[in-house]
């Protein structure tokens, strides 16, 4: 598993695409109905599925295929949330990221359309 990561805008996608020739086919984008499709190879939107695991009080999966690219808008940095839930999903997400990141291959931070890597 390979994750990707950065804040928004910042070309994840772009990234993904080019460096692992993903074709529309190949992504699923998470959405607010907190279904996952584990079978895609590229799981767009991390951050969205963890929120609604949040919102509905159930523990986020992660049954990612071995060669899955995982993309999560990096949302660690700035103010902290005041909103309870707001500020829970955000705790919930590093700690998803932290587990993701001890078994992925490698995990690429993008920042201005470049890419960092950190593992």
């Amino acid at each position: 598993m390979d994750i990707i990561i950065g804040g928004a805008y910042q070309g994840k996608l772009d990234y993904a695409r080019r460096t692992y020739r993903l074709a529309d086919e190949d992504i699923f984008v998470c959405k607010e109905d907190g279904k996952i499709d584990f079978s895609k190879r590229c799981i767009l939107g991390l951050e969205e599925y963890i929120l609604t695991c949040v919102k509905s009080g159930k523990e986020p999966e992660a049954s990612f295929r071995k060669d899955a690219i995982v993309i999560c808008r990096d949302i660690s940095c700035g103010v902290v949330p005041v909103d309870p839930v707001m500020r829970e999903w955000r705790e919930a997400v590093g700690r998803y990221l932290n587990a993701l990141s001890a078994k992925a291959k490698h995990v690429t931070r993008i920042f201005c359309g470049l890419p960092q890597k950190l593992k």
